[in-house]
């Protein structure tokens, strides 16, 4: 059965128009001009209409940095993938990538076919994955081959968390070989995670246990330097780099110097570092814990640094890094040793409206959020053309936005499994009205019209966004 989206302003990342936009089964049909005797003749046959008139007609989000069911310090992230992407699908997130994790001592590809156990059949939007690499072997390297050839193109590591998914330098370099010879890419939680540990153990022994400690021993300047140290470790293997959620205007003049020379080397930052800070980690009576994430909360300095760095392209993509642990029992963890709280925040469903606020603030146009949130994301990470584009021939993963509409953010009305809101009480304006996941109707008139299952697991391809 067709869809018309009639009477909106499709907007794209280059540029913006009246448009009709025709849903014929699971993709993009056409556009036409509105009221043009071709768009007449589709309203005599669509079997749904939906009027957007005063409305943004955009490309689903693409939410690439997510992490549903993770383990982390004894418990698990509390979104699954069904109620995960159900809360994206509310805040017009269309695709998320999350992240497969390989075990110490287990298979790469184990670890894949873990993270579909957990997702197949469970999720409300399409699906795909990255593959964090925590053991660096050569049986592994042989693996990350085979990841590609099966539509996982990218390859998280981390220069952060000794013990646990810490890589060396050496193999580091190991793996940037071995993706600048497949085409991969590798992400890097750029943080350095060996001096943090000596920062964190000396916190502690001098009583210093509240959740702020989190953030002041992980200092920016640290990730600063783990930052340009991965970038040179990328320049030598000649490795497409992508730092995730960046922070510090430290780490941020290393990737504009990088970008300025032709590397390539390419970050997003995340919603929570352009509107939180370190004051949040210190709200007393323990509610710092709710903003207990890594890289932590900044300084409010780096924030108006981060909005320049997505004006300027130094920072390509926007994500949300979603990883929620309940306050009640999980962040509590944490009580009387800030190094024992779970590490996350919920932001999943949020990610699309809060950037939409650096719109109405006039930082950044319509078009650059779209870009930042779906285009980008698409050809970043090899999914440009069935997503992140209104085009015909593409997914329809289409999302009506309005743009005068007011909500206020609140744990009593979002629909991710968390109990506390990092942004609650925030009025903002704009927000989504119908949500398409590949031409089937998941949110409109306030209402959850999806089912766990329709999403589907998407092969990537390589990278379309390398200089």
């Amino acid at each position: 059965m067709s869809i018309l989206i009639r009477g909106g302003t499709v907007v794209s990342a280059t540029g913006s128009a009246l448009a009709d936009v025709l849903v014929d089964g699971e993709s993009v049909a056409a556009l036409a001009v509105p009221s043009t005797p071709l768009a007449e003749s589709w309203s005599a046959v669509a079997g749904t209409v939906i009027d957007a008139t005063g409305k943004y007609v955009i490309p689903g989000g693409i939410d690439v940095h997510t992490h549903m069911e993770l383990p982390f310090g004894g418990t698990f992230a509390s979104d699954t993938f069904e109620t995960g992407t159900r809360a994206a699908a509310w805040g017009g997130t269309t695709t998320i990538v999350d992240f497969a994790v390989q075990s110490k001592g287990a298979s790469l590809l184990a670890g894949i076919e873990a993270w579909h156990a957990k997702a197949d059949g469970n999720c409300a939007i399409d699906y795909g994955f990255h593959a964090i690499i925590s053991d660096v072997n050569e049986a592994a390297l042989k693996e990350m081959d085979a990841a590609v050839e099966a539509g996982v193109t990218s390859f998280k590591m981390f220069m952060a968390y000794p013990g646990v998914f810490y890589s060396t330098d050496g193999e580091i370099f190991l793996a940037m070989q071995k993706a600048r010879a497949n085409g991969a890419v590798i992400m890097m939680h750029a943080e350095n995670g060996i001096a943090i540990d000596q920062l964190v153990a000396q916190a502690l022994a001098e009583g210093r246990t509240d959740p702020v400690y989190h953030g002041l021993t992980r200092p920016p300047e640290l990730e600063g330097e783990a930052t340009s140290r991965a970038i040179q470790l990328a320049k030598v293997t000649g490795a497409p780099l992508y730092i995730v959620h960046l922070t510090a205007s430290q780490a941020l003049n290393a990737v504009t110097e990088a970008r300025d020379g032709g590397q390539n080397v390419f970050a997003e930052t995340c919603p929570q570092y352009l509107y939180l800070a370190l004051d949040d980690l210190a709200k007393p009576d323990f509610e710092g814990a709710k903003y207990v994430a890594s890289p932590p909360l900044r300084p409010r300095e780096h924030t108006e640094a981060l909005w320049k760095g997505l004006r300027t392209n130094d920072l390509s993509v926007i994500s949300t890094d979603h990883c929620p642990f309940c306050f009640k029992d999980q962040k509590e963890l944490g009580r009387g040793d800030f190094s024992k709280i779970p590490n996350g925040m919920p932001g999943v469903e949020h990610r699309m409206d809060l950037i939409y606020q650096g719109v109405a603030a006039g930082k950044i146009s319509k078009e650059r959020w779209v870009e930042l949130c779906s285009t980008t994301p698409a050809r970043m990470f090899g999914l440009y053309g069935r997503k992140g584009v209104i085009a015909p021939g593409a997914d329809a993963d289409i999302v009506v936005y309005d743009p005068d509409a007011h909500q206020t953010i609140s744990a009593a009305t979002h629909h991710m499994n968390v109990d506390y809101s990092a942004y609650e009480g925030m009025e903002i304006t704009g927000r989504v009205d119908t949500v398409l996941s590949r031409g089937s109707v998941v949110i409109r008139d306030g209402e959850f019209h999806g089912k766990s299952g329709h999403g589907q697991f998407v092969r990537r391809g390589l990278s379309q966004y390398l200089v």
